[in-house]
């Protein structure tokens, strides 16, 4: 019995995985598509984290879709908002029919002579597991990019002594009841910063333990201007000259931690000495070492950090761990923090498209040894690209281009009749200089893992900007037919790979 065929094959039923089945749709019509999901829902990271107060770190007018306004009060929307936006998506534009739940992507190979991958899933229903079959010509990977079998927790001496619960967000347990505890929430990153605040309600007290600083930015949860504009103007209007003010100043103020970085540093820190008062010790405990944005910014809506350690309620704690104890954390300053529930909030694990095995013409791709293509695609591996949004943004801005560039991509094969194209080397760009795959980044989480990713070169096409400028020209001015990017007709066979 022959596999199931699509055209397309999307992996991951996520921001990602959504929108590129909407512009499939929108741009593609005439494609076949599917999108497997590994969960029994959609929404990805918004349907995985459910730990108090989960929110987006970046405005819903960016983070939302470019086709599909966001039209609610807030601009800072909590995690239930954003899965109800993307669940509105999925049933007004009907990608919710092309979703095929609990298939969880294993391995996909490719055949030149076929032009066409073969996936295999475990479908999963009531407690059976079965494998699945399908084929398609194009594979779209917008599965993320880190695992979901669980985060990262570092290797803390003692932890296994610790007699209280142990908590890691990425597994919040429902039952969990923290009202009138001692909680501990180990990390400074955007998880953290949510957390903290969120339980300082109910629990007695919140300490958020940093091995060192991370920059802070409070901002009104609402977007005075947005709101204004959708009281005056059509929502889709509104939403695209909130979108283009965002987006400008997003990209207006990295460029300026480029170029100006100890300039916005003060900016930054005054400001937390301004919401903090003259007696807090903002030099140890919201003074960086690195410059802004060579990590993420954390954003905080309405101060809400601020005002739970200025009610006493929280406090941020500077220093290492030495062990944990049965009743708490062992500083190496000799101090101990006592603690009812500890919160690892210590990061994701990275991970390359879905930690799914890939095998090009019989042999086995590793993606540490191509080169990115515009930040999407792999050297030697055809028909393939991944959606990865970006790190000094919002991650949709970057998820529609890709999405764009996709669909222009096919609408050229099916217009020149062909039906691989895959990204090789010219002989000119064999001697190119590497860089990692994110470059100028600093973030733990990504420098453990950047060796598993791909290269990327000095030139185009063989960069990953992660600037919504250039990224927009990149995909959607620049040729499709670039010299690069070799287009073959059927039963071509491909040429020999090259790392």
């Amino acid at each position: 019995m022959s596999a199931e065929h699509f055209d397309v094959l999307i992996v991951g039923a996520g921001i990602s995985g959504i929108g590129a089945g909407y512009h499939l749709q929108a741009n593609c019509p005439d494609r076949t598509y599917v999108i497997l999901e590994g969960r029994d829902d959609i929404g990805g990271t918004w349907d995985l984290f459910r730990y108090p107060g989960v929110r987006s770190d970046s405005d819903m007018h960016t983070l939302g879709y470019s086709f599909k306004p966001w039209t609610a009060e807030k601009s800072i929307a909590d995690g239930p908002s954003i899965l109800q936006y993307l669940r509105d998506t999925t049933t007004e534009f009907g990608v919710d029919k092309h979703i095929r739940f609990k298939h969880l992507v294993r391995r996909a190979e490719w055949s030149s002579a076929d032009a066409r991958w073969t996936v295999e899933a475990t479908r999963t229903v009531g407690d059976v597991s079965e494998a699945v079959t399908i084929t398609c010509g194009y594979l779209f990977m917008c599965s993320g990019y880190y695992s979901y079998k669980g985060g990262y927790t570092p290797e803390f001496p003692g932890i296994e002594r610790f007699a209280g619960q142990i908590v890691h967000p990425q597994k919040w347990p429902e039952d969990l009841d923290y009202a009138g505890k001692r909680v501990i929430v180990i990390g400074s990153g955007a998880t953290a910063m949510t957390l903290v605040p969120a339980m300082a309600a109910d629990a007695a007290n919140v300490t958020m333990l940093q091995r060192s600083p991370t920059y802070v930015v409070a901002r009104p949860d609402h977007d005075a201007v947005a709101n204004a504009l959708r009281k005056a103007l059509p929502n889709k209007i509104a939403y695209d000259i909130t979108r283009w003010k965002n987006t400008t100043m997003q990209q207006m103020i990295y460029k300026q931690t480029r170029t100006q970085p100890k300039k916005v540093k003060d900016k930054l820190i005054g400001l937390v000495r301004k919401e903090l008062g003259p007696d807090y010790d903002v030099d140890k405990h919201f003074t960086p070492t690195y410059n802004p944005w060579d990590q993420r910014l954390c954003l905080v809506p309405n101060g809400d950090l601020f005002q739970a350690i200025k009610t006493g309620k929280a406090t941020v704690v500077t220093d290492q761990i030495a062990s944990f104890t049965d009743t708490g954390i062992l500083l190496k300053s000799g101090k101990e923090l006592p603690a009812d529930i500890i919160v690892t909030a210590t990061g994701l694990e990275m991970v390359t498209l879905g930690e799914m095995d890939f095998v090009v013409d019989g042999e086995p791709v590793d993606f540490s040894k191509t080169w990115s293509y515009k930040g999407f695609a792999y050297s030697d591996v055809p028909n393939l690209s991944s959606s990865f949004g970006y790190i000094n943004a919002s991650w949709t801005l970057r998820a529609d281009l890709t999405c764009e560039y996709v669909c222009r991509l096919l609408n050229h094969m099916r217009t020149t009749g062909t039906v691989q194209c895959t990204p090789r080397l010219r002989d000119s760009d064999a001697s190119m200089p590497e860089r990692p795959w994110i470059d100028g980044f600093s973030a733990g989480y990504m420098q453990r893992v950047m060796h598993k990713f791909p290269r990327q070169g000095d030139r185009e096409p063989w960069i990953n900007p992660q600037n919504y400028g250039r990224d927009k020209k990149l995909f959607r001015k620049s040729p499709v037919d670039d010299g690069v990017m070799q287009f073959t007709r059927a039963r071509a066979v491909a040429g020999s790979r090259t790392s």
